[in-house]
Order: C-alpha cells, then sequence, then structure tokens
C-alpha cells in the first residue's frame, strides 16, 4: 500500500458497511464492530511507516476507534508515543472522528506510584499519556485491572473526578472480576459517571465472560463489552498449523509461550478451519464472527501486522456472508 505524502481519509469511509458500528449498552456511543489494538505492532521497536499505512487502512475503512494503554510498546509508552505521531502526520484534522481510548493499571515506572489501581497512579498516567499521544484529552480512559489492596472507592473516585476534569469523556473497566465490577458500576451510576464499556479477553477457547456471568451482567445493566484477544494471540488463526513462524509472537515467547500449542488445540482449530471452509471463510473470520455473535458484545478489539491481515480479519463483518 503507497501511503500518501498528506494523508486524506477516504470519502467513502462511513459507507461501506450498514453494519458497520454498534450502540455501546445504552450510551449515545456507537463503536466500529471491529476495533483496532495497539498492544502490539505499534511499538518503538516497530517501522512507523507500516503503523501508518495500517492506521490509514482502519480509517479509511471506518473503524473510528483506536485502543491503547500506557505500558503498550514495546517498550512502555511507545504506542502512545507512535499514537501522538499519527496525530501530528495525519489525524489532527479527524480527532472529532475518532474515539480514542487508553488504560492505566499495570506497571508503568518504578517504585510505588507506578502500578495498579492508586489515585496517584491514575491521574499521573493519564497526564503522562496524553502527553505522548499530544491529546488534550481521551474518549475513554480504563482501569486496566483490579487493585487488591487499594480500597474500591479510591480507585472509582479517581475515575470520576477525571471525567469531571474534562481528561476522559467516559470510564471503561478491564479485567475486574464480577464482584468488583458489581460494586463499580453502582459507584460510578451513582456519581453520575455510567460505567460505558467492559473489556474482557473473549474467544472459542476462553469464555470466562459468559461463565463468569460479566457478558450477561453487562447486557443487564447497558454496559458495553469489547473483547480483547478474539483470535487467541492468533491461535484461532491458519498460523500455527504448519509449525511456528520465526516472526510470530510464540517465536518471541513473551506473551505466547509454546506450550499452548497442545495437540488438542491443534486439532480444535483444524475442525473450526474445516467448518469456516464451508461457510467460504476463513479460520480467524470464523473465529471473529462467533465473538460478535455472542449477545451483549459491541466490539472486537484486533491486532495488525500488515494491512493484509487487518482486511482479511475485516470481513468478518461482511453482510453479504
Amino acid at each position: 500500500m503507497e501511503l500518501k505524502k498528506f494523508y486524506q481519509a477516504d470519502p467513502h469511509r462511513y459507507d461501506r458497511e450498514a453494519n458497520l458500528y454498534a450502540r455501546c449498552g445504552k450510551s449515545g456511543v456507537l463503536l466500529p464492530r471491529v476495533s483496532l489494538g495497539f498492544w502490539h505492532n505499534f511499538g518503538g521497536i516497530d517501522p512507523y511507516e507500516r503503523s501508518r499505512a495500517i492506521t490509514h487502512y482502519a480509517f479509511d475503512h471506518g473503524i473510528t476507534h483506536f485502543d491503547l494503554a500506557n505500558n503498550y510498546g514495546p517498550p512502555y509508552g511507545t504506542a502512545e508515543e507512535t499514537m501522538g505521531r499519527l496525530m501530528d502526520d495525519d489525524f489532527r484534522p479527524y480527532r472529532d472522528e475518532l474515539f480514542i481510548s487508553s488504560k492505566a493499571g499495570y506497571d508503568m515506572w518504578p517504585g510505588p506510584y507506578g502500578n495498579w489501581g492508586s489515585r496517584k497512579y491514575l491521574f499521573a498516567s493519564l497526564e503522562q499519556s496524553l502527553k505522548r499521544m499530544h491529546l488534550d484529552y481521551v474518549d475513554l480512559f480504563y482501569s486496566h485491572r483490579l487493585d487488591p489492596q487499594t480500597p474500591l472507592e479510591e480507585t472509582l473516585q479517581a475515575l470520576v473526578d477525571i471525567v469531571r476534569q474534562g481528561k476522559a469523556l467516559y470510564i471503561g473497566i478491564s479485567n475486574w472480576p464480577i464482584e468488583q465490577l458489581r460494586i463499580g458500576e453502582e459507584y460510578l451510576r451513582r456519581h453520575d459517571v455510567p460505567l460505558l464499556i467492559y473489556q474482557g479477553r473473549l474467544n472459542l477457547i476462553d469464555r470466562k465472560p459468559i461463565e463468569t456471568g460479566i457478558l450477561p451482567f453487562c447486557k443487564e445493566k447497558g454496559i458495553g463489552f469489547i473483547a480483547f484477544s478474539p483470535l487467541a494471540q492468533g491461535l484461532l488463526t491458519d498460523r500455527y498449523l504448519e509449525g511456528i513462524p520465526a516472526d510470530s509472537r510464540m517465536a518471541r515467547g513473551h506473551f505466547l509461550t509454546k506450550d499452548r500449542l497442545t495437540p488438542e488445540l491443534m486439532e480444535y482449530v483444524l475442525a473450526l478451519k474445516s467448518d469456516a471452509c464451508k461457510n467460504k471463510q476463513t479460520t480467524s473470520e470464523a473465529a471473529l464472527r462467533w465473538v460478535l455473535a455472542q449477545e451483549g458484545v459491541t466490539s472486537v478489539l484486533i491486532g495488525a501486522s500488515s494491512v493484509n491481515q487487518l482486511e482479511q480479519n475485516l470481513k468478518c463483518i461482511d453482510t453479504n456472508k
């Protein structure tokens, strides 16, 4: 894909699919059914021009939601720095069309104030994120995980105050257990900052949000749900059916280890591929369609290491199939 020196978005970016967007719970927000995650492939070790090409293609095809976190990279913080560069180079004229999220909750800097869910950490982290992304505010800010030591009220009140200060328009929760999610939803609603969305891992081999009641709870309360790792970091694709590619996440071994590639999993993926072929779909397309078909799911977060990979995965919202 040849990049335009001066980026102008495709004027038909909102015309392609009638079902490209879904309402996020009972809010006024419409999210694309497929959102672009910056967890991998957008850090300081990745080619910037490839990141530009992927984000151009995404936005040109109606993907308005870019999902980040403070420690995405690698190294930590560099995915947000890439986002800042993209804003300056390409997306500043389209800021009001974009829905940009970030998070704090995992380790980011040394010492007692660079991790978890204290008020000090959440405020400091968001300030740093805004500077890295060259933004005045984010559309959505998440508590990235539950802090078992900090009182829930401290974390929740910090989130409320972040919205009241105009640093974020909406609040999300990610990876919290159902018990604390119930408390958080009620607290935020009482303080007039209703919980917009829950982000959780959901795919064909990890259905915990369904099994623990999180997805039904979100639907009942009018909270959106966005699924991360819908392809199980590539396990629910054809990528590992003939071995471990040298450039794959599993070869790097940081987040995806070789012991995940069990004979039982291989058998499952081969069966999934067979069923997908019968429906004239790819394995990944079938896996993404399954997640999107779950009642209460607003969007799936996909990563992409190339424009071609993103193009293939976007077929999961093709209404003609």
